[in-house]
């Protein structure tokens, strides 16, 4: 039986990890001036942020979207710098929980790992295989199903205040990706199931995180069900 962690928000909303996720979400980014603002104010903020996360009422803001081409074309949405804060403390706390059941070569956006290393991977293992296996997701962020996803996380979450702010989480992006792809439908599917909302915003660290969360249970069926000795190594990183 999986096992199910408990009374996990209380982590999530500590002033402590907060201070933590702030640092990380402010990596990369401190020149920036909504950087700036939320810092001139850091422990105010953190402490609005602790206070509305502990009772439940934090909601996120809207996004601010736009396109890049590099190398096609993609919507990209950026969340309100708070809310990055926001997302930083969550996949703090439940990162480590799904990093002990992800398999081994899986390479995108986890700690120690990413692109070079798995091309690094992949060339060891060209000298003694002939084949390969590429496949694509066709949209797959647009396409993530969020009951399904939420599905996923209670498995080996059983606390309902940190699903209820992955739900909320999930629902601020509901829409932001509707364009980027066609409605379709899969076997047990009824007439309503395309209308169920989906899409994970490009950008976000809870995409990132998610993204593997989801795809882990392809990694495992193609692990354990299929049984090749060498799964899938890498899915490229779509978030800045």
């Amino acid at each position: 039986m999986a096992k199910t962690y408990r009374n996990l928000f209380p982590q999530v909303y500590s002033f402590q990890n907060l201070l933590a996720a702030f640092h990380r979400a402010r990596r990369g980014r401190a020149g920036r001036e909504y950087v700036a603002e939320f810092e001139f104010f850091l422990e105010g903020n953190l402490l609005q942020l602790e206070e509305e996360l502990r009772t439940e009422t934090y909601r996120p803001g809207g996004y601010r979207s736009f396109y890049i081409y590099e190398p096609k074309k993609r919507l990209v949405s950026a969340a309100p710098f708070r809310d990055r804060v926001v997302h930083h403390a969550l996949v703090g706390v439940l990162e480590p929980i799904w990093e002990a059941r992800f398999i081994h070569d899986s390479y995108a956006c986890r700690r120690g790992k990413g692109i070079h290393q798995a091309v690094d991977r992949a060339h060891a293992l060209v000298r003694n295989y002939c084949y390969a296996l590429k496949g694509d997701v066709v949209k797959f962020f647009p396409s993530v199903d969020y009951d399904i996803l939420l599905g996923l996380l209670a498995r080996h979450v059983a606390d309902p205040p940190v699903l209820r702010l992955a739900a909320r989480i999930l629902e601020s992006g509901a829409g932001v990706l509707d364009g980027e792809v066609e409605p379709a439908w899969f076997p047990g599917d009824d007439l309503f199931s395309p209308l169920r909302p989906k899409g994970l915003p490009i950008g976000n660290l809870t995409s990132q995180f998610w993204a593997n969360v989801y795809l882990n249970e392809l990694d495992q069926f193609v692990k354990r069900e299929l049984g090749p000795r060498l799964p899938a190594l890498c899915r490229r990183c779509s978030a800045l």
